[in-house]
């Protein structure tokens, strides 16, 4: 592997198993890679599992996924490896990949760097369920927008839920504060979330199961962040997700989750 990586993956002695992990390899290039969490299973380490920033592809088409996350099983009777990397617009939706693979979620929901901390209690709940949802959630589309506002979107279908089936999950940095919020928001149909999405012209949509008795959790994280709102605490997380979408001249200060560029 390329010696510019912050992580290693030891493969140098081993040959890649089949056509796929040896074009996995070839698309990594020095620098471009930087580690948010990792974690290796078994006492000889054959199996490790990795989150990362691409940065290369900041500087590609706008809108593209930039975190991958990234198995490998490294088979020591055969000196061969596999690896597998897969693109998501946000750190639990790699996590989730990464636990459908075999990796502990409570091993690599551990962040480290510069880590951008969450903005509040509802943040880590959403970000829980995304990373030990399975295969719950089919995703349509993203986004990530590396300028003012600094977002980014997933398009779901929720494989659990008949009513409001397509979830969008919004993530948004707060540069200034070093913190950034994650919001579920529920719709009918597709063509709906895009509406939302492409217009703002209201507040996300709170999903149904969030005023059952099993939503009690998230529900009260919601009238914790709303008291605060209504009573002006200046420290109060940022809840609304309409904010003025002004242009910028180039990328602003891109906190990635997990870690601060």
């Amino acid at each position: 592997m390329n010696d510019g990586f912050d992580f290693d993956f030891d493969l140098d002695e081993l040959a890649p198993a089949d056509d796929a992990s040896a074009e996995a390899v070839e698309r990594f290039w020095s620098g471009d890679l930087r580690a948010l969490s990792r974690h290796h299973i078994t006492r000889d380490g054959s199996h490790g599992f990795v989150v990362a920033h691409d940065q290369s592809v900041t500087w590609g088409a706008r809108g593209e996924p930039e975190i991958m996350a990234i198995a490998v099983a490294r088979d020591l009777s055969r000196f061969t490896f596999t690896l597998e990397t897969s693109y998501h617009a946000t750190v639990p939706f790699a996590q989730a990949w990464l636990v459908e693979r075999g990796c502990p979620p409570e091993k690599i929901a551990k962040l480290y760097g510069d880590v951008v901390k969450p903005a509040d209690d509802l943040t880590v709940q959403v970000e829980r369920k995304i990373r030990e949802s399975g295969t719950r959630y089919e995703v349509l589309d993203t986004y990530t927008s590396d300028f003012d506002p600094s977002e980014t979107w997933t398009l779901t279908r929720d494989s659990r839920s008949v009513e409001a089936p397509i979830r969008v999950f919004h993530e948004e940095w707060e540069a200034d504060a070093d913190t950034y919020t994650m919001r579920e928001g529920a719709f009918a149909d597709v063509g709906a979330a895009r509406a939302w999405l492409d217009d703002r012209s209201g507040p996300l949509p709170e999903p149904p199961e969030y005023g059952d008795g099993n939503g009690a959790v998230v529900r009260a994280c919601v009238a914790r962040i709303a008291l605060a709102r209504s009573a002006g605490a200046s420290t109060a997380p940022k809840v609304g997700l309409n904010a003025p979408r002004t242009p910028s001249a180039g990328p602003a200060k891109r906190p990635v989750q997990g870690r601060l560029l």
